[in-house]
């Protein structure tokens, strides 16, 4: 079968579509024919080899985490899908990947598509949907009439994100580009910061928890705008020893990632707040609840593009250029 990999780590991973065997299932997995794959920001960070130390792939390796497609085979011991079944899912962290034409895919990571999306739709869903629901319910604890910082708002993340917290009865405070401003105040934005006129930590104060998305300084910035007793969840880093201790990382990344994440820490401690970094992982339950609200349409796909599979490279080199307007998605059939 044709999949989308890379060879190496590094500054020439040779990403291409490539003939692979197709995967063989263990007794708790899918066989998946994937008819589309959504792209996340990770799929093109993976190859430069930045995760190599906490993500394991054997090399060659298939890229890619977000999937849709059908059913086409079940290991013995599966109970909740049969043959047939329209399934979507996030495979992230589990050593295989999605960009393929079929994929092995853990039972407790499936979960049936909503009936109301198309493949294409409900791939670009997963990683966002769990990020998010991970990020804000669990995480931070976000409650009805809180107030949240979800940058980049017309992101990936942030287009699903921003809907999420509103389903959750929050208050929304977002940045982005001027052409997007409408975007974002249409999935429900109160706060609407263009970046490129102002500073947001000069406009929002009063809020009670951060969604880090954007490298570079923005989440150090984002201290000044919390309450005491706030929470910063980063999906972007700086990695901790919380995150390193709860994955069994040996004692020297614990150091090293406790390293990265001092001054940060430092910062957040001065103004009584709490700072980790959020991991996502696969989660057919909540991807379960995500599917409900995605039928009863409190919340909406947002998609930038899709492109052909034999185009897949192209489509994460575009993702890669950080412009897209929600997802961005391969469709295989």
């Amino acid at each position: 079968m044709k999949a989308l990999t890379f060879k190496r780590y590094g500054k020439s991973p040779e990403i291409g579509l490539t003939d692979v065997p197709r995967p063989t299932l263990k007794d708790d997995e899918l066989l998946v024919q994937v008819h589309a794959a959504g792209l996340n920001p990770i799929d093109y960070v993976v190859p430069t080899g930045m995760f190599k130390p906490v993500l394991y792939f054997q090399l060659p390796a298939t890229l890619g985490s977000d999937l849709a497609g059908v059913v086409t085979e079940v290991g013995r011991n599966v109970t909740r899908f049969k043959p047939g079944d329209a399934v979507f899912a996030s495979i992230f962290d589990l050593g295989t990947g999605a960009i393929a034409e079929f994929a092995v895919v853990p039972e407790r990571a499936a979960a049936l598509k909503p009936a109301n999306l198309d493949f294409v739709q409900a791939a670009s869903i997963p990683m966002v949907g769990l990020t998010s629901w991970q990020a804000l319910k669990e995480r931070a604890n976000l409650q009805a009439g809180q107030k949240v910082f979800i940058p980049a708002g017309s992101g990936g993340i942030g287009t699903f994100a921003i809907q999420l917290a509103k389903h959750l009865g929050a208050r929304v405070g977002t940045s982005t580009s001027t052409g997007n401003v409408e975007l974002v105040r249409s999935l429900g934005a109160d706060e609407v910061v263009d970046y490129k006129q102002q500073a947001f930590e000069n406009l929002l104060h009063g809020y009670d928890a951060v969604l880090g998305t954007v490298r570079g300084d923005t989440i150090e910035k984002s201290l000044t705008i919390l309450k005491p007793g706030s929470k910063v969840v980063s999906l972007i880093g700086p990695l901790d020893a919380a995150f390193a201790r709860a994955r069994g990382l040996n004692v020297v990344l614990r150091f090293v990632f406790g390293l990265m994440s001092r001054k940060i820490m430092r910062l957040a401690r001065q103004r009584g707040v709490s700072y980790s970094f959020l991991f996502v992982r696969p989660d057919g339950g909540q991807l379960g609840h995500i599917g409900q609200l995605l039928e009863t349409e409190r919340i909406r796909p947002v998609i930038d593009k899709v492109f052909p599979f034999e185009q897949a490279k192209e489509a994460l080199e575009y993702l890669a250029q950080g412009r897209s307007k929600g997802k961005v998605v391969i469709k295989m059939r």
